[in-house]
């Protein structure tokens, strides 16, 4: 009479084990699943960046932590993939995080000016493009151009002529008296492009920097850049 019920709790006693572990493999494939979503989302399409330094100020600060579109610019090989899969060109004014031609482990941000085939000059801090003067209401300056001297050789004064060669860059930081940029190492080759920056998704400030921004930690977000849009 005893083994009837001895069967019952071993097959209940199986079927939960096999729920255990049904359940346990669910949650591990949903896990994997989510890291590789979450590996694919951050090689191909967004990437988080923060702002080191300020040679992009008053446009980005210090602190700044930006989105940056990676799959915007991403390479197409056929047709198809251009009609299914349709990528913006680099156009003058965006503004890029790139790979530093000099050390290519660091990444950079700076702002497009001049595109393959363009005729770059500065002259008296003033940027003219294809011998035209470009306005440029975004730039800064730490002493104004006004007082620049033509016969200044600094490349922060006036530089080139020099033309953009195919498949490569001309770019510069809107802090122009305090920024590395092509001035300094030349043109960014196209593969070094990682994407365009999309828009500020958190700011905090360093006290140190900023002593208006007090010590404490909600203190120092700067609550009015959340969500900025870069342009």
């Amino acid at each position: 009479m005893s083994p009837e019920p001895v069967r019952q709790s071993a097959g209940t006693a199986e079927a939960a084990v096999h729920w255990q572990k049904s359940t346990a493999r669910e949650y591990f494939e949903s896990i994997c699943v989510a890291v590789i979503l979450a590996l694919f989302v951050r090689t191909f399409i967004v990437q988080a960046f923060k702002i080191p330094t300020g040679s992009m100020e008053k446009n980005l600060l210090i602190g700044d932590h930006l989105l940056v579109n990676k799959f915007l610019f991403g390479p197409t090989v056929t047709g198809l993939e251009r009609a299914l899969l349709p990528m913006d060109p680099i156009r003058r004014g965006d503004i890029l995080v790139f790979k530093f031609p000099e050390e290519p482990e660091r990444d950079f941000i700076k702002r497009v000016v001049g595109l393959p085939g363009d005729t770059i000059e500065l002259k008296l801090k003033k940027v003219w493009l294809n011998g035209q003067p470009t306005d440029e209401p975004y730039v800064q300056y730490l002493s104004p151009p006004e007082l620049a001297s033509p016969n200044d050789y600094n490349v922060q004064v006036n530089y080139g002529p020099v033309t953009v060669p195919p498949d490569h860059y001309f770019m510069m930081g809107d802090n122009r008296d305090n920024s590395q940029d092509s001035r300094y190492w030349g043109f960014l080759p196209r593969s070094y492009v990682k994407g365009k920056a999309l828009f500020v998704y958190f700011s905090f400030a360093d006290p140190s920097d900023e002593p208006s921004a007090g010590s404490g930690i909600f203190s120092s977000v700067r609550w009015g850049r959340i969500l900025h849009q870069i342009h």
